[in-house]
Order: C-alpha cells, then sequence, then structure tokens
C-alpha cells in the first residue's frame, strides 16, 4: 500500500496534467521588424522632406528616395509570343515573330507576308520599306 507521501505527490501530478498547459515560452516577445515596406519608406521620406524648413531646402541637388537614379537592368528583357502572348524564348527565322511552341510555330511559318508585318507593328517591331 502506498504511503501518504507518494498518495499526495500523485494527486500534485494529476492536478498539473488536468490543467491546461503553456506551450508558449512566457519570455517570448515578437521581434522587431527589419525591414519596412514600401510604402512606408516613401511615407517617411515625404514626411522628413516636409518637416524641412523651406528656406533650408536646396531642391535642385537634394537626394531622396526619388530622385535616385538606378542603373539599367542586366537582366534580359522578357519576351512573350506575338500570338498568344504566353512567355517565349523562340523566334522565327522567316518573318520574325516570337511564337510560344510548335503549335503556334505552325501557324506563324505559315502566315501571309503582310499578316506577319501587321503582328510585327503591334510590337513596334515592323519594317516599312520604301
Amino acid at each position: 500500500m502506498p504511503s501518504a507521501e507518494e498518495t499526495i505527490d500523485l494527486e500534485a501530478i494529476s492536478d498539473k496534467l488536468t490543467q491546461p498547459q503553456c506551450f508558449k515560452n512566457p519570455s517570448w516577445k515578437t521581434p522587431r521588424r527589419r525591414h519596412k515596406p514600401a510604402r512606408q519608406i516613401i511615407n517617411d521620406e515625404f514626411k522628413r522632406i516636409a518637416s524641412k524648413d523651406p528656406s533650408e531646402r536646396d531642391l535642385e541637388n537634394e537626394v531622396t528616395y526619388q530622385t535616385l537614379a538606378a542603373p539599367p537592368s542586366l537582366k534580359p528583357a522578357k519576351t512573350y509570343c506575338d500570338i498568344t502572348g504566353l512567355p517565349t524564348q523562340y523566334k522565327s527565322p522567316h518573318n520574325q515573330l516570337r511564337y510560344h511552341d510548335k503549335e503556334v510555330y505552325s501557324i506563324v511559318k505559315d502566315m501571309a507576308p503582310g499578316v506577319d508585318q501587321e503582328y510585327l507593328e503591334l510590337r513596334g517591331a515592323n519594317v516599312v520599306l520604301k
């Protein structure tokens, strides 16, 4: 037969097990935000500019978020199919139309000469001979 001390321990343990358990660390705090969204950066910039005294501002030489000049992108421009509008990597050697896959190529290679120039004109790549 268990002693009185063992029954007390069992009762304490059973009380702890029946209570809802807190799995969250009580000392945990939400982390500080490292990055600001672009909209917040722009709004902060407008507030900073507006808070300056107008007599102290040098509008021509002032560097702001909006006036920074970015270099041109090193990534190639995305190209799209002239027929379907889907992304493509292919170009017809006959009429320079861009096509998505072999099904569209079968349409492109059988086009009349005037029709392909109309598609190129939509893209702004047509050649006008005089």
